[in-house]
Formats: structure tokens, C-alpha cells, sequence
């Protein structure tokens, strides 16, 4: 269900970002953070890099577990969090994709993640990411509720201004039919936060990282005011 829902996702684009940047020819060890089910980290072993994944869910390691023997990959996975990174060294690039780090909740936890992956990296290692903007948290989500319907799966997504600044709580209900052609209910909730391009700028140059580079929306353009994603990179 979840590969489902992410079908608006341009993946291909993330894997041009990744080896305009860092291809796979002289930079051959990936570590996707925050892999979930699996499909980008297929697209970039497809694409002739040696990946490894991590994610917190066990639950979406399996299911990726399940796609790169079904494709014949070899793809290693460790059920860990991101900010609790270890285990990894002379890794050639690591990506953060999908706001994936949006989803740790506390400042320290994202500059120990940014420490935690410049040790993992080799001198020259890239360091790819993209979280939300603050004019989507703080405008853009709270423009709803927002609904899906295919069919076989309905969801209603509500989300709320969470305490901290830039920072969203959504409670989201699903409708999904099963075998017997009745639809179950389950209701999950996700917790957001993102900060401002010059903050993400300023943890990473604190640690060292250097030729930071920012950019918006899937382009080679600087953000402004009403950019939604952000994308940024950085060398060890």
C-alpha cells in the first residue's frame, strides 16, 4: 500500500540528481537512509551502485527484503535510526531521500545524524538530502484535509500545527479493500518537523562538511519563498 501512495514520488529524477553528482562509476558505495520499502535503493543498485539500506521499520525492510530477491539484488539492510547510525565506513555516498529526516523529532538527533553519516563517509564522500520547506509545513499541509481514492485504497489526511515551530502532526484514516471486497479501517499518525535552509547549512559546516550546495522542487534553482522541497548536498 505504501509503494501505492508514493506513486507521485519521481524517483527517476532522484537517481539523475544522485549521479549527476556522484555516479556510479567513481562512486560506488551507496547507504540509502531511510530506504523503506525499498524501491529507490533498487533503482540506484540497477543503476550500478553498491547499496545498503537502513530504516527504522522492520516492517518496510521486510517488504524491501522481498523486492531485491524478487529482482535479484543484493542489497544488505539493518534495522537502525538514523541519528544511531553506525557500523558503515568509506562509504562513497549517502542519501537521505523522500524527507525522510523530517521524521526525526529533536534538532540534536538531525546534527547527530549529519555527524554520524560524515564519519561513515570517505574524504570527498557526498552527503544528498531533501527535506520539506518551511512554507510547506507551516502553509501548504495545513491546507487540508486531503483525500485519496483509487478504489481499492481511501485515505482522509488531517494535520494540525504540532508545538514546535515548523512542525506538523497528521492523523491519517485508510479504507482498504481486502480479499472478500470489504474495506478495513486503520488510522496511523505521523509527526513532521523541518527547519529553515540556513540551519540545515549551519549543522552541516559546523561538522566540517564543505561545498554545500542548495536547490528546490526536482531543479538546479536556488529555493525562495514558495519552494516546497528542498534539496541539498554537501562534501566530506
Amino acid at each position: 500500500m505504501y509503494d501505492e501512495l508514493m506513486t507521485d514520488i519521481p524517483y527517476d529524477e532522484y537517481v539523475e540528481w544522485v549521479m549527476q553528482f556522484a555516479p556510479s562509476e567513481t562512486h560506488n558505495t551507496l547507504l540509502d537512509i531511510g530506504c523503506g520499502t525499498g524501491v529507490l535503493a533498487a533503482m540506484f543498485a540497477q543503476a550500478g551502485y553498491s547499496v545498503s539500506g537502513i530504516d527504522l521499520s522492520e516492517d518496510m525492510l521486510a517488504v524491501a527484503q522481498e523486492r531485491f530477491q524478487a529482482m535479484g539484488l543484493d542489497v544488505p539492510l539493518y534495522a537502525m535510526s538514523m541519528d544511531e547510525l553506525e557500523g558503515f565506513r568509506d562509504v562513497d555516498v549517502a542519501v537521505i531521500p523522500i524527507d525522510s529526516l523530517n521524521y526525526v523529532r529533536e534538532p540534536e538527533a538531525v546534527k547527530a545524524t549529519f555527524a554520524r553519516i560524515y564519519d561513515a563517509l570517505c574524504d570527498g564522500g557526498q552527503l544528498l538530502f531533501d527535506v520539506h520547506s518551511t512554507f510547506k509545513t507551516d502553509d501548504i499541509f495545513l491546507d487540508g484535509p486531503f483525500t485519496y481514492d483509487d478504489g481499492d485504497i481511501t485515505y482522509v489526511w488531517h494535520t494540525e500545527p504540532a508545538e514546535e515551530p515548523h512542525a506538523v502532526q497528521s492523523n491519517i484514516t485508510f479504507f482498504v479493500r481486502t480479499a472478500d471486497d470489504t474495506f478495513e479501517r486503520f488510522d496511523e499518525e505521523h509527526y513532521q518537523r523541518t527547519y529553515d535552509v540556513a540551519q540545515y547549512v549551519e549543522w552541516l559546516q559546523q561538522l566540517g562538511y564543505r561545498d554545500i550546495v542548495v536547490t528546490a522542487d526536482w531543479s538546479n534553482e536556488a529555493p525562495d519563498e514558495q519552494s516546497e522541497r528542498i534539496f541539498i548536498r554537501a562534501v566530506k
